[in-house]
């Protein structure tokens, strides 16, 4: 019997495009009203106002035409991971990182098991306070670099960071994109039930670092048990062939890494002073990576050289985000999304308050498929979750957990998620591969945000 095996992303998402589409055909074309908060100025949608409208089915060609139209609706982010590749294709040819973590390699190996589980707090505190996501993407290729020098994997350096980040994220402690967006849509205390989150958190945050340091410290018993093994080999492979020696730890590798240095802490800077990651955080990125090419001495066709192959090192995992993107664009040609909303809210009208914030959760968890914005979602689905909470008997703060844990949990799931694909085609790391690795934990998730929202009902959570 053979043993099944995981299809290539591009089928996965092929398959998920055709079912959209069929999608269009059975699934009545409608629409809610929308109306703009002059408190906030958020569009937020109105409540009962769902009105049916002729269907709009996606025929054959136009499932076609929505794969280039994902590649130009995503562009902002393709380009983004273009840069980032090519970008660290310079500062990689260096060896200054290399070098630098090597020449301290036996000071680190022996705070292996703590350094990791300390990055994966502070993305955590990172994603929970400062809602920050999108822009971390930028941290991906150090993550990954410090992981190989620890004697861990690929794997181990990018679920520090999107583990850790996600699951700070989705507790949201003190989070404005959706904590604050959607305790505002509820007229609830901004941040309030602090501490109810900050339980979350910890439990969260902790069972992520418990599961990452698990599989860290099997690979480095065993390299061969590492889900990415075959991406290890041609890593080593590719540093064989291009005859790449680290080295000494030289004083012009110094100085370079005191480039590098000095530039990523500008870089946190600009992260921290809200920096888009599209055009700031890019280019600012880019002209690092082109001085520390100079300062290293490359000549300019060197560094030229250089920003292609690391481009095309991520070229295959850059097109997943605008063929995932795809998706939205035929659900949205058909019309169904605001269908689908309707027909859940009216689905959860007929549960228990515990069992209708449960399904809340799984519905907000799968909706964010569609719209992966933390803050776009609140403000799309929380006008209709809060008078149907009240309807229910839901308390609405419980409703809010329901959404926040739903929409930021999945952000680590869906491949419509842009920064997680982004990410994960800087790291190389294949989603068959990461899903094979994550989708265990996600579950163990699921089944804590599921007890976390009953809870929060059954425990009548408020104010309100």
């Amino acid at each position: 019997m053979k043993k099944f095996k995981v299809p290539h992303v591009y089928v996965i998402i092929t398959i998920i495009i055709i079912f959209a589409a069929v999608l269009t055909y059975i699934l009545p074309a409608g629409s809610f009203e929308r109306y703009v908060d002059e408190a906030t100025g958020r569009t937020l949608v109105q409540a009962g106002s769902y009105a049916v409208m002729d269907s709009t089915p996606v025929s054959l060609f136009g499932v076609l035409q929505a794969v280039p139209q994902g590649m130009v609706e995503a562009a902002s982010v393709i380009f983004i991971v273009f840069v980032f590749g090519g970008s660290f294709g310079i500062i990689n040819a260096t060896g200054a990182i290399e070098s630098g973590i090597e020449s301290s390699i036996n000071v680190l190996r022996h705070m292996s098991l703590v350094l990791i589980p300390a990055l994966m707090i502070i993305f955590a505190i990172m994603g929970g306070f400062l809602g920050m996501i999108d822009c971390l993407i930028v941290f991906v290729p150090i993550c990954v670099m410090f992981s190989r020098a620890l004697g861990y994997d690929a794997m181990v350096g990018f679920a520090a960071l999107t583990v850790g980040n996600i699951a700070g994220f989705a507790c949201g402690p003190m989070c404005m994109w959706n904590t604050g967006v959607a305790q505002g849509i509820a007229e609830l205390p901004i941040f309030s039930a602090f501490g109810t989150r900050m339980v979350m958190f910890v439990l969260f945050v902790g069972v992520g670092i418990a599961y990452v340091m698990r599989y860290a410290l099997k690979v480095r018993k065993n390299p061969e048990l590492s889900v990415v093994y075959e991406l290890e080999l041609r890593h080593k492979d590719r540093e064989e062939s291009s005859k790449k020696v680290t080295g000494e730890f030289t004083t012009k590798k110094k100085v370079v890494l005191g480039v590098i240095v000095l530039g990523f802490i500008g870089l946190i800077v600009g992260v921290l002073r809200g920096w888009s990651a599209g055009t700031q955080i890019s280019g600012y990125l880019l002209g690092m990576a082109i001085v520390a090419g100079f300062v290293n001495g490359f000549k300019p066709d060197e560094i030229a050289e250089h920003f292609v192959q690391g481009a095309r090192d991520v070229v295959m995992g850059a097109l997943v985000v605008g063929l995932a993107r795809a998706i939205l664009v035929i659900l949205t040609q058909g019309n169904v999304i605001d269908t689908i909303l309707f027909g859940a809210s009216t689905v959860l009208g007929g549960f228990s308050p515990v069992i209708g914030v449960i399904m809340m959760f799984v519905f907000q968890f799968f909706f964010n498929f569609i719209i992966y914005s933390g803050s776009g979602q609140a403000a799309t689905t929380m006008p209709l979750m809060v008078p149907l909470a009240d309807l229910i008997g839901v308390t609405r703060q419980s409703a809010v957990v329901a959404f926040q844990l739903g929409d930021g949990l999945s952000n680590a799931l869906w491949p419509t998620a842009g920064p997680l694909m982004a990410g994960l085609s800087i790291a190389e790391i294949p989603y068959s591969k990461w899903l094979r690795w994550f989708m265990p934990l996600m579950v163990i998730q699921v089944v804590m945000a599921c007890v976390f929202a009953g809870a929060c009902q059954m425990t009548g959570l408020g104010p309100f």
